[in-house]
């Protein structure tokens, strides 16, 4: 464990029972949005094929060179 994960560790040790359970809703938050934005992000990804063609036609070049 490195000193700045040791100093985090050592100052959640000193919380009370109350402070804990609100320390680890708030990690379990964190950790439930970071999945959410990759999961966003993929699914970005993997609808660009599908839509290059809606996207890439000469009719709407004339918008993208604005």
């Amino acid at each position: 464990m490195n000193a700045p994960d040791q100093v985090l560790f050592d100052k959640i040790k000193q919380l009370g029972p109350q402070r804990l359970a609100e320390v680890e809703d708030f990690v379990d938050f964190l950790r439930e949005r970071e999945a959410e934005q990759r999961l966003s992000h993929a699914a970005g990804k993997a609808s660009e094929a599908s839509f290059s063609k809606v996207w890439d036609n000469e009719e709407d070049a004339a918008y993208d060179r604005m």
